[in-house]
C-alpha cells in the first residue's frame, strides 16, 4: 500500500520521486508482505482481492490530497465529506444490493438496529474526519504509513483478546516495517526542522528588503519635496 500510494502520488505530481523514499516504502511493504505470508490462514484468492483493493484505496487518497491541498480547489475536511460520502453511498450500495442483501436475506435474521447503526455511522464519520484532516494537514503517503501501526494494533487485539494465531514469520515481517515507519517518522521529522530553519533564515532576509524599500521609498519622497 505505501508503494502505491506513492507511485499513484508521484504519476499525479503530489510527491516528488526520490530513491531512499522509495526504498523506504518498499522495505515497509516487504515487511508487511512477509508477516502475510506467515499468515496461518493464508488464503490467495483473499490476496488477489486485497491487491486490487490496495490500488483502489491508493487511487482515492491521492485523489482526497489533491482535493484539499491543490490550488484553486482547497476543500476544507467537512466540504470534502460532504460531497464524497453520497457517492461513496452510492457505490457501496449497488454490490450490497446485488451481493451482500440476498444472502442475508435467506441465511440470517436480519433486523435493523437503530442503536448499533447509528453508533457505526457516528464511528465511520469521525474515521473519515480524521482522515481527511491528516491528509490535509500531511500527504496521503504519511497517513498510510501511520496505517501500519494501526495493523499492529489489531495484532496486538487478535493475539491477546481473540487468541488468534500469531506467528514468528508474522512478529518478523511487522518488525521489519516497523522499522520501515521509524525511519520514514525520522526522515519526516528532519524535513520540518529543515524547512522551519529555512523559515527563520528568510524572515530577516524579508524583513531587510522591507526596511530598504521603506528607506527608498522615503527618500525619495523627500526629494519630491524639495524638488517642489
Amino acid at each position: 500500500m505505501p508503494v502505491a500510494v506513492y507511485s499513484i502520488g508521484v504519476l499525479l505530481k503530489k510527491e516528488s520521486y526520490k530513491n531512499d523514499t522509495m526504498f523506504n516504502m518498499l522495505s515497509i511493504s516487504l515487511g508487511v508482505g512477509v508477516a502475510a505470508y506467515g499468515e496461518a490462514r493464508f488464503d490467495t484468492w483473499g490476496v488477489i482481492l486485497q491487491l486490487g483493493v490496495v490500488a483502489f484505496e491508493a487511487t482515492r487518497l491521492v485523489m482526497i490530497q489533491i482535493l484539499l491541498t491543490s490550488k484553486g480547489i482547497s476543500l476544507n475536511p467537512i466540504t470534502s465529506l460532504y460531497y464524497v460520502a453520497p457517492c461513496c453511498f452510492v457505490f457501496l450500495s449497488i454490490p450490497w444490493i446485488l451481493v451482500e442483501y440476498p444472502i442475508l436475506k435467506q441465511t440470517s435474521t436480519f433486523q435493523f438496529d437503530f442503536v448499533i447503526f447509528g453508533t457505526n455511522s457516528f464511528c465511520a464519520f469521525a474515521l473519515n474526519l480524521a482522515v481527511f484532516l491528516l491528509v490535509g494537514k500531511t500527504s496521503a503517503l504519511t497517513m498510510n504509513v501511520a496505517g501500519v501501526v494501526k495493523d499492529w494494533l489489531l495484532i496486538a487485539f487478535s493475539w491477546s483478546v481473540i487468541k488468534d494465531t500469531v506467528t514468528p514469520i508474522n512478529l518478523f515481517g511487522y518488525g521489519l516495517a516497523f522499522l520501515g515507519v521509524a525511519y520514514y517518522n525520522h526522515s519526516k521529522l528532519q524535513a520540518l526542522k529543515a524547512k522551519e530553519a529555512q523559515k527563520k533564515v528568510s524572515q530577516p532576509d524579508e524583513e531587510t528588503g522591507r526596511l530598504l524599500e521603506d528607506r527608498e521609498g522615503d527618500g525619495s519622497g523627500k526629494r519630491n519635496d524639495n524638488q517642489n
